[in-house]
């Protein structure tokens, strides 16, 4: 009974085993997974484990659950961090939490207003000169006018936890090792917290996971079985590292310290005094860089350059560090609490391949792809990947697409990673252009300590080793005393003018970069290029900040433009919206033309046979609506998943005109919102033959 109950909970349509025998072979021939019946009880096999509890892994649980996939989530650590880490949030990012239910409303509840955190300070001290400041928000970014949704500034951890709420309304369950022991009945819907993988095993027809944790002092290892193990671990992945996939690109960039510390009077000094995000703060004393991830709470976080072995952790103890933070901050706060010391060290590089074992492997996040946190390109590419991925993993359990499918993913957000790889690179180089044009180069820093590690220097014992480094950097910090850095002191009027102009030309330091987050395409993967593209250079980034251009290109995210639903209705919604979160289902918009409509029959007679949801959505402009009244229910019988759009007036342009497109057109919109295919201006080809092409060239079928 046990095994009838588990074929019935995954939906296969046979009661018994043997005389169901062929079915079950040609089925998981198809859908490439395990033959689940061999198992019962505590070994029946998951549709899919994700091995890391961070944003990334918490944000693709979320997705698969609202999709209808079971999963389960290993976190090696017994609790969460409460160490800020990251804390922006970009626009596409903002965009996909949108689909989550009261998720975007919360953070924007809860993150300090954008008047304390739109600009970067850089000064000699919190309480002494301001070098420069630049103000990254501008007015179109708060106008929604691209977008639906704004930037935000919310750390991590105030993420990490509303995203366990949601999980939490979801039916998940957060256990400890010791209670995961005690309810072995299932693993579904559960983030084992204290479970740490061991072993990948992939010679059977599923993925073997084996995972470590301790219950009542003794260490204890459990196999849990899935179709797909996705791997969102960050930086150090154990599930990159078992399955053998090499990082590509440049490690080892800058080693630092992070000091997690509280200080309310620090914070209201700041609110008063210059309100900002980050504080560049460069004296003859010390060098830092400080995170203001809430002024009003008093959190911030102190970036410090760190150079091992000459230096220790050790040196960093809270003490050290509460002196540390002084010297920068130009006076004492008696406040100051110290929270968390934890060293780290900056890389730029991508994983080989995001993909293994037969798409049966994933990577995603941090685990896939590592970057300087310039541009805060590191979460937020990884709660892309886990939305492109999502409706894909989705696709191949229901049986809509074969696993040949997660190819695609691949294909689309590895070469993305690489480019915001280079973009995040010249974003941090743009950042040292400030202390190098001080006179503080950060490769000479660099160079300095390779050549007394491991050069001339490494003869000397480690005592005088540490006096040499602490001597040079000493000298090198001389540059920054007011008698030098001064209008009246020409090496200093010099460097200070230079400083203006970085500022000013927007070399420094970005925080957005609209046209690559909101304007990356996928070229190859599940979408149809047209016949127009042609492969050009890859594209070099500037590190500048340039605006994002709406494109109805193949592969392009689906333009935002407030429409209405309901003719009759007042309430505006994004295009976006007209997406579903809920299911995996593909939206095709077009005018309510008489070819236009022939077409979407021709599509909705394609997704069914093909047993994928499609929903027609046909945009009536200002100019046409009064035609509403018959919509366009006689044009699509018997179809019923369609509804007719009005776009809101817009002084601009039309949505045709947005798309650079004809009302002739139409537009394929995938589950992710991104654009799989597109007709310009009307169809030469049989409507019914083109569609067909399209499906299966999208779901992998080709």
């Amino acid at each position: 009974m046990g095994f009838l109950r588990f074929i019935r909970r995954y939906n296969y349509p046979f009661k018994d085993k043997t005389r169901n025998k062929a079915y079950l072979v040609q089925h998981m021939q198809r859908r490439g997974f395990s033959k689940a019946g061999v198992f019962n009880g505590n070994d029946a096999v998951l549709p899919v484990l994700i091995v890391g509890a961070g944003p990334v892994g918490l944000v693709l649980s979320i997705l698969l659950t609202k999709l209808g996939i079971n999963c389960t989530v290993l976190e090696r650590n017994k609790a969460f961090s409460k160490h800020p880490q990251a804390h922006f949030i970009n626009n596409r990012s903002m965009e996909i939490f949108r689909k989550i239910e009261g998720l975007v409303e919360e953070i924007q509840r809860s993150q300090p207003p954008v008047d304390l955190w739109r600009k970067f300070v850089y000064c000699t001290s919190l309480s002494g000169s301001v070098l420069g400041s630049v103000d990254h928000i501008q007015p179109q970014d708060l106008a929604h006018v691209v977008s639906p949704v704004s930037v935000a500034h919310f750390s991590q951890y105030k993420l990490t936890m509303l995203l366990l709420k949601q999980l939490e309304n979801l039916g998940f369950q957060t256990c400890a090792s010791e209670s995961s022991e005690r309810n072995k009945q299932s693993c579904e819907k559960k983030i084992l917290m204290g479970h740490e993988c061991v072993s990948i095993d992939t010679s059977n027809d599923f993925v073997t996971v084996t995972a470590s944790s301790v219950n009542n002092g003794k260490r204890v290892e459990k196999n849990i079985h899935c179709n797909i193990l996705v791997g969102t671990d960050g930086a150090g992945s154990t599930v990159r590292k078992l399955v053998g996939i090499d990082m590509r690109g440049e490690k080892d960039l800058q080693k630092l310290v992070s000091v997690h510390f509280l200080s309310k009077r620090l914070g209201k000094f700041l609110l008063k005094e210059n309100p900002g995000m980050l504080f560049f703060i460069f004296n003859t004393e010390a060098i830092g860089v400080l995170v203001a991830h809430d002024l009003r709470e008093g959190e911030f976080v102190l970036q410090i350059p760190f150079y091992p072995p000459q230096q220790t952790i050790e040196d960093f103890n809270p003490k050290a560090c509460e002196k540390l933070i002084s010297k920068l901050v130009g006076q004492e706060f008696g406040d100051v609490d110290v929270i968390d010391i934890k060293p780290w060290i900056m890389h730029a590089e991508v994983a080989e391949s995001f993909t293994c074992c037969g798409n049966r492997i994933l990577l995603a996040g941090d685990a896939a792809h590592r970057f300087p946190p310039a541009g805060g390109f590191g979460m937020n590419t990884g709660i892309q990947d886990a939305h492109n991925l999502a409706w894909k993993i989705a696709s191949v359990i229901k049986g809509i697409a074969p696993t040949s499918m997660l190819n695609t993913y691949d294909m689309e957000r590895r070469p993305v990673s690489e480019f915001n790889t280079r973009l995040s690179l010249e974003n941090y180089r743009a950042a040292m252009s400030v202390p190098t044009t001080l006179g503080l180069d950060p490769t000479v820093a660099n160079t300095v300590h390779k050549v007394i590690t491991n050069g001339v220097g490494s003869i000397l014992p480690s005592g005088l080793q540490r006096l040499a480094l602490d001597g040079i950097f000493a000298i090198g910090r001389a540059q920054l005393s007011e008698s030098v850095l001064n209008k009246s002191n020409p090496l200093g009027s010099s460097r200070l003018a230079k400083l203006r102009h970085i500022f000013e030309e927007g070399k420094s330091l970005q925080l957005q970069f609209p046209a690559e987050d909101l304007g990356f395409r996928y070229l190859h993967g599940a979408v149809m290029p047209e016949s127009s593209d042609v492969e050009s250079p890859p594209q070099v980034p500037t590190g500048r900040r340039r605006d994002y251009i709406p494109s109805a290109q193949p592969g392009c995210r689906l333009p935002h433009m407030f429409v209405r639903v309901n003719p009759l209705s007042e309430e505006t919604v994004s295009t976006h919206d007209l997406v579903s979160g809920d299911k995996v289902e593909f939206v095709l918009i077009i005018a309510p033309v008489k070819e236009s409509y022939h077409l979407a029959r021709q599509a909705f007679k394609v997704a069914e046979e093909r047993q994928v949801s499609l929903k027609v959505c046909v945009f009536w402009c200002t100019d046409s609506a009064e035609r509403l009244d018959k919509g366009s229910k006689e044009a699509l019988s018997p179809w019923k998943n369609y509804a007719d759009i009005v776009e809101v007036s817009s002084k601009t342009s039309n949505w045709w005109e947005t798309c650079n497109m004809t009302n002739r057109g139409a537009i394929l919109v995938r589950p992710d919102e991104h654009i799989a295919w597109r007709t310009i201006s009307g169809l030469t080809r049989d409507p019914r033959a083109e569609m067909q092409r399209v499906f299966s060239a999208i779901l992998g079928a080709q």
